[in-house]
C-alpha cells in the first residue's frame, strides 16, 4: 500500500512539477501582510544641547542624554564667563549688558552643528534674567531647527520656565517649541520620570 502511494506521488510531482514550487502557506490574517523593514515606528533621534556657566545645568544635560541615549552637544561660547560677568548685581557687567540687549548674539565656539538626522531636541540652559542666556540665541540662529520637536529644560534657584519659554517662542514663531521643564536639582529619577512622559 505504501509503495502505490509513494509511487503516487512521484508521478504526480512529475506530470506537474510546479505545484509545489508555487504553493504558498495561508495566513490566518489575509489582510496582514509581512511587516517590512523599518515600516514600524522608529524613536526619534535625540540631541541634548545645553549652556552651562557654573556646571549645574551640565549635570542635567548629562542625565537627560543617558536617559534618552541622546547625542550631548555643548555650547561653548567664545569667551567664557567669569565670575565677574555672571554678577547680576552689577549693571555694567557682561551679562547684565547682553540680557539687557535682545539683539545680543555673544559668539560660540561649536557653532553649526551636524543635526540633519536628528528629529528631538532638548535645549537647556541657566535662567538670567527670566530669559535663556543669549548664547542659546545664538546658537538657535546658527542651526536649521525647523520642523524638530524643540524641549527646553533649565536650572534656576527659583525663576520658573514659563517666562523664557514664551519669550523663545515670540522669538523663533516658526520652531516647534513643545514644552520645557526646570530641573535645578532634579533626582535622576525625576528626570528619567519627566523622559518617560513625553513618549519620544
Amino acid at each position: 500500500m505504501n509503495k502505490i502511494i509513494i509511487g503516487c506521488l512521484s508521478l504526480i510531482s512529475v506530470i506537474f512539477p510546479s505545484c509545489a514550487k508555487d504553493y504558498v502557506e495561508p495566513v490566518d490574517n489575509p489582510t496582514e501582510g509581512p511587516t517590512m523593514e523599518g515600516s514600524k515606528p522608529q524613536q526619534g533621534k535625540v540631541a541634548v544641547v545645553y549652556f552651562s556657566a557654573t556646571g549645574t545645568t551640565e549635570k542635567v544635560a548629562k542625565e537627560i542624554a543617558n536617559a534618552t541615549k541622546g547625542q550631548l552637544i555643548e555650547i561653548q561660547p567664545e569667551n567664557a564667563y567669569t565670575s565677574a560677568d555672571l554678577n547680576w548685581h552689577d549693571d555694567k557687567s557682561r551679562t547684565s549688558i547682553e540680557m539687557n540687549d535682545k539683539n545680543s548674539r555673544p559668539a560660540i565656539k561649536n557653532g553649526a552643528v551636524k543635526l540633519n538626522d536628528i528629529n528631538i531636541v532638548f535645549i537647556g540652559y541657566p535662567i538670567w534674567w527670566n530669559e535663556a542666556p543669549r548664547v542659546i540665541n545664538t546658537f538657535i540662529d546658527s542651526n536649521n531647527l525647523k520642523g524638530k520637536k524643540i524641549y527646553t529644560f533649565c536650572t534656576s534657584g527659583s525663576s520658573p520656565i514659563e517666562g523664557n519659554i514664551n519669550a523663545l517662542r515670540q522669538t523663533y514663531p516658526t520652531l516647534d517649541i513643545v514644552q520645557g521643564k526646570r530641573l535645578n536639582n532634579a533626582t535622576k529619577a525625576t528626570i528619567e520620570s519627566w523622559i518617560k512622559s513625553l513618549s519620544l
